[in-house]
C-alpha cells in the first residue's frame, strides 16, 4: 500500500515540475503562422498600392517553413539552455530556407551567391563546438 502511495506522489510531483507543454507548442506555431500571413499580406498590399512588382511572389511561401523552423529553434534553445543538437539543426535549416527564399525574391544569381551556404555550414560547425563546451 505504501509503494502505491509513493508512486502516486511521484507522478503528481512530476506533473507539477513538468507541466504539459502541448498548449505552448501550439500557440507558438500559431503566432508564427500569423506573422507569416501578415507579412505576405503586407507584401501583396504594397504591390497593389505602390506598383512594387515582385516577379517571384510564390517564393514568399518558402518563408512559412522557414519561420516555423526558426520558432522550433527558439523553443529548443530555451528548453536546452543553449545550442543543443535540435536548436542548432533547426536554426541552420531556417537560415538555409531564408536564404533560398531571398535568392528567388531578389533575383540573385546562384553562381555569385553560393558561398553563403559555406558560411551557414561554418556557423553550424561553430555552434556545434560551442554546444560541446558546456
Amino acid at each position: 500500500m505504501q509503494d502505491d502511495e509513493i508512486q502516486q506522489l511521484k507522478s503528481e510531483e512530476k506533473m507539477v515540475i513538468e507541466p504539459d507543454k502541448s498548449e505552448d507548442e501550439g500557440s507558438s506555431s500559431s503566432w508564427i503562422a500569423g506573422l507569416v500571413l501578415i507579412g505576405i499580406g503586407v507584401v501583396f498590399l504594397l504591390t497593389n498600392l505602390t506598383g512594387f512588382e515582385l516577379d517571384n511572389w510564390w517564393a514568399l511561401f518558402i518563408l512559412i517553413p522557414a519561420f516555423i523552423t526558426l520558432g522550433n529553434a527558439i523553443r529548443a534553445y530555451r528548453s536546452e539552455d543553449g545550442f543543443g543538437e535540435e536548436a542548432r539543426g533547426s536554426l541552420i535549416g531556417s537560415l538555409v530556407l531564408f536564404f533560398i527564399a531571398s535568392v528567388f525574391l531578389f533575383g540573385w544569381s546562384w553562381g555569385t551567391i553560393w558561398p553563403v551556404f559555406l558560411i551557414i555550414g561554418g556557423l553550424g560547425a561553430l555552434l556545434s563546438v560551442m554546444g560541446r563546451d558546456k
